[in-house]
C-alpha cells in the first residue's frame, strides 16, 4: 500500500478525512461525500497492517496502548500537514480513520458565530462549553478561540488535547499545549487538569471532558479562580446540561445544580450544513448562562423546553437553533427542505413563523 499516495491525493482534493478499510478502495470524504480513489487497489490485510507499521513505526508505547485497549488515537505529520490519526479493529484487522488538519485557522469573523463567544472569553473565571456531534466542527471553533485569546489578551493558555491538532505559537499570550495519554505529557485529562492547578495558568482549555472525574475537575478549576474552555459531545444546549448533571450520582446532583449555575457562563452547540453552494455552512445556538437560565438548572428537574424558550426569549445574547437555521434559509444558504430537516416535527411551525417575521424585518429595511 502506498501511504504517501493516499494521503497526498487527500491534501490535493481538500479531503476531510480519509477512510482505510480492508476490502475496500482507500476513501475520502470531501464536503460531506466519501468518494473512493478509483486508480488504487482494493485494500489487502497485508496492506493493513503496513499501515499500522506506518504510523506506530515501532513506537513501543503507542503499540502497547494498541494492543491492550484495541484502539489508537495519536497525531502525524505529513509534508507539513498534521492528520489526527485513529486505529481500531475490525474482525480483527487493523482499520484506520484519518482527518486532515488545516494549516491555518480561519479568521473569527469568518465561522459564521456571534460575537458575544468572543467577547465572553475575557471573564476571569467560569466554564465555557462548545458542543457538537462529531464532524460538526468543535475542534475549529475551540482553536479559532485560542488563537483569538492569543492575540488579543496576555494570558496564559494551557491546553489538555488528545491529540494536539492545532499548534499554537505564543503571540501576546503564552500557550502550553499537553497531549493526552500514555507515554505522552499526561495520562488522563482529569491528571492534566489536577496539575494544571499548579501551573500558573489562566485558561484552561479541556479538548474532551468525557467523564465525571473530569468534569469535576474542571468545575474545581473554575471555582477556584480560572477561565475554562472545553468540549462535550451533545447536540444541543439543553442536552449538554442534562449530560454534565448525569455524570453525578442522584444524591450528588442538587448541588452541582446549584455549582453550574454559578459557574457555567456559555454554551455554544453547533451543527454544520451542507449548503446551496456545496460548502458547509455553520448553524449555531448559543446560551448565555444569565439569571433565567441559572434559575432554570437549579430546578429540581430539568426541563428541555424551558432552556430552549429561555434561549429563545432572551436578550443577553443567546441565539436559538431555529434562528439560526431560519437565518441561513434566509440568507439562501440553505434550502427549505434542508431548514426543515434539522428542526424536529413540533418546532416547524416555529420556524415557518421566524422565516416569515425575518423576511418582514428585511424588508422593511430595505424600504427604508
Amino acid at each position: 500500500m502506498n501511504m504517501d499516495k493516499i494521503l497526498s491525493k487527500a491534501i490535493e482534493v481538500d479531503a476531510s478525512d480519509i477512510h482505510l478499510i480492508c476490502g475496500n478502495k482507500p476513501i475520502l470524504r470531501v464536503l460531506r461525500e466519501l468518494r473512493p480513489i478509483e486508480d488504487m487497489n482494493v485494500l489487502t490485510e497485508d496492506d493493513m497492517n503496513e499501515m499500522y507499521d506506518y504510523f506506530v513505526r515501532g513506537n513501543v508505547d503507542k503499540d502497547e496502548v494498541f494492543n491492550k485497549t484495541r484502539r489508537l488515537d495519536m497525531s502525524f505529520e505529513y509534508n507539513g500537514i498534521r492528520l489526527r490519526v485513529n486505529i481500531s479493529l475490525a474482525d480483527d484487522i487493523p482499520l484506520c480513520t484519518l482527518r486532515l488538519i488545516k494549516n491555518t485557522l480561519p479568521p473569527y469573523e469568518s465561522l459564521g458565530l456571534p460575537d458575544i463567544i468572543r467577547r465572553m472569553t475575557y471573564q476571569q473565571q467560569g466554564l465555557i462549553l462548545v458542543t457538537g456531534k462529531t464532524n460538526s466542527g468543535k475542534t475549529t471553533t475551540l482553536n479559532v478561540l485560542i488563537d483569538e485569546i492569543n492575540k488579543t489578551q496576555n494570558k496564559k493558555i494551557l491546553t489538555l488535547e488528545n491529540p494536539i491538532e492545532y499548534k499554537h505559537v505564543s503571540k501576546k499570550s503564552l500557550i502550553v499545549q499537553k497531549e493526552i495519554g500514555k507515554g505522552r505529557d499526561s495520562l488522563t485529562f482529569s491528571d492534566g487538569v489536577k496539575n494544571s492547578l499548579r501551573e500558573d495558568c489562566d485558561i484552561l482549555v479541556i479538548g474532551e471532558i468525557r467523564d465525571r472525574e473530569t468534569m469535576q475537575a474542571g468545575i474545581e478549576m473554575a471555582e477556584s479562580g480560572h477561565l475554562v474552555i472545553g468540549t462535550l459531545h451533545t447536540k444541543s444546549c439543553a442536552e449538554t446540561i442534562d449530560r454534565m448533571i448525569n455524570f453525578y450520582e442522584v444524591r450528588d446532583q442538587a448541588s452541582i445544580k446549584y455549582l453550574l449555575s454559578s459557574l457555567l457562563k456559555l454554551v455554544v452547540s453547533q451543527r454544520l450544513i451542507k449548503g446551496k453552494s456545496g460548502e458547509l455552512v455553520l448553524a449555531p445556538e448559543v446560551m448565555v448562562v444569565d439569571n433565567i437560565v441559572a434559575g432554570i438548572i437549579r430546578k429540581d428537574k430539568i426541563s428541555v423546553s424551558e432552556i430552549e424558550d429561555a434561549i429563545q426569549s432572551s436578550d443577553k445574547g443567546s441565539i436559538g437553533l431555529i434562528n439560526s437555521i431560519a437565518e441561513l434559509f434566509v440568507d439562501d444558504k440553505i434550502s427549505l427542505e434542508q431548514a426543515k430537516a434539522q428542526i424536529e416535527e413540533k418546532n416547524l411551525e416555529i420556524l415557518n413563523r421566524t422565516i416569515m417575521q425575518m423576511k418582514i424585518k428585511r424588508d422593511s429595511m430595505k424600504g427604508n
